[in-house]
């Protein structure tokens, strides 16, 4: 049977797939994801950052290597987390693949498939718990002082989504029946264009880039998740477009949608869609 993805079709057999970012795109703007996703209107986007793509696969790399050994990674040891593993599942490489759902479960009050690409779970041996890891990458400044990078935290408007993403996932595991800890984790890697002394090595075609590596833990609260779906359900059946988000982006997240504007001007002309 084929799978239900795409522009939504009402009368398909099959369940309709909603990605994690998908749920984003609906919490950010009712409107743009539904011309997306029942009216198929594909909005320009920014193309893939493949260094971000490649430091989430040196990590993952990285703690396979101790999943198979089922030892705590000595980032994990020195950060205090002797206690954990990373999760060893024999679909773990499945549930990373974003671009097929990754990790997924079935809601049936919705009749949707919720699903995301995991990047890394740890696994508690004591108490049978999983913490959600996902791993972020970014080049931060340096500090007051100018001794050293900043630190990274998880304030700031744009970074309430990669805390929604860890609810999220949370939630879909807790779905599946995994005893799931409150408590997930980011490794962030930081890279070095301060004081660092260039990249290149001496007679040589490679060069290395320096990365500060940060843990932050984060205690998720998936509460709000079970209800967005439902709300995502409801527009998706929606005859009309629902209003663009007036508030909710730029910096501080006090500006109305990009795209409202545009397709407010689109009606005043009766441009229909």
């Amino acid at each position: 049977m084929a799978r239900h993805r795409g522009t939504f079709k009402p009368d398909h057999s099959e369940p309709y797939e909603i990605s994690r970012s998908q749920i984003e795109k609906f919490t950010q703007c009712p409107a743009c994801f539904w011309m997306n996703r029942v009216k198929g209107i594909k909005f320009p986007g920014m193309p893939g950052f493949l260094l971000n793509s490649a430091t989430d696969t040196l990590l993952k790399k990285d703690f396979d290597v101790y999943r198979k050994m089922q030892q705590p990674h000595p980032f994990m040891v020195s950060h205090g987390l002797e206690h954990l593993v990373p999760f060893e599942h024999e679909d773990f490489e499945l549930w990373t693949k974003a671009l097929q759902l990754g990790y997924r479960t079935y809601h049936k009050a919705s009749d949707l498939i919720i699903g995301g690409g995991l990047d890394d779970v740890w696994h508690n041996r004591g108490n049978n718990e999983l913490h959600i890891v996902d791993y972020k990458s970014t080049a931060g400044k340096r500090n007051q002082e100018l001794t050293a990078l900043e630190s990274i935290n998880l304030d700031g408007h744009y970074k309430n989504a990669y805390k929604r993403q860890m609810d999220i996932y949370q939630w879909i595991m807790r779905q599946n029946n995994f005893k799931v800890s409150n408590t997930g984790y980011f490794v962030y890697v930081n890279g070095d264009q301060h004081f660092s002394d260039g990249m290149l090595l001496d007679n040589s075609d490679n060069a290395n880039m320096r990365f500060d590596v940060q843990l932050i833990e984060y205690e998720g609260n998936d509460s709000w998740v079970e209800d967005k779906i439902l709300q995502i359900k409801d527009c998706l059946y929606q005859d009309e477009c629902p209003d663009h988000s007036s508030i909710g982006f730029g910096p501080k997240g006090d500006k109305q949608c990009e795209y409202a504007a545009l397709f407010e001007s689109m009606k005043a002309h009766q441009i229909v869609f």
